[in-house]
């Protein structure tokens, strides 16, 4: 499941729409991504992320697809915010479920490496001063990336 949004979600609630009443879900893992007050040894006091609607969820959706053809998954979520963003709030939320938590591991890694570097999202950070600025890739989310290669 694919959700491009601006509201803010609730982990907990997400969770619990995914597993209620399933029984061949031995294992849960979710990362969920918060709004921080630094990066790079920058202030950051606010977070703006912008996408083109339609492009993102297509490349989301392939994405979750690859995901579930690699691992033996019960289950796969992916949830992306957009539009301004506080400090704390959160951006995205990937949980993976499945009868072994290796596998649900694995998958959620894979999701979130690729978010952090291929997802059509852009992001701009504000500091306290009010200056704002595009956030690149950086080379450590490339590596953990490449570690996925099909071989």
């Amino acid at each position: 499941m694919i959700r491009v949004q601006r509201e803010v979600f609730e982990t907990g609630v997400e969770i619990e729409t995914m597993t209620s009443g399933r029984t061949d879900i031995g294992a849960v893992v979710s990362f969920t991504g918060l709004v921080r007050d630094f990066n790079e040894g920058t202030t950051v006091s606010k977070l703006t992320l912008e996408h083109y609607p339609g492009m993102t969820e297509k490349q989301l959706e392939k994405i979750e697809r690859e995901a579930n053809e690699r691992w033996d998954l019960q289950g796969s979520m992916i949830i992306h915010r957009y539009g301004v963003m506080e400090l704390g709030e959160p951006i995205v939320l990937v949980i993976t479920a499945s009868a072994h938590r290796q596998d649900a591991f694995e998958a959620a890694s894979f999701l979130m490496d690729w978010l952090k570097t291929k997802a059509p999202f852009w992001k701009q950070e504000e500091d306290a001063h009010g200056q704002s600025g595009w956030v690149s890739e950086r080379r450590e989310d490339i590596d953990a990336l490449d570690r996925w290669e099909k071989k």
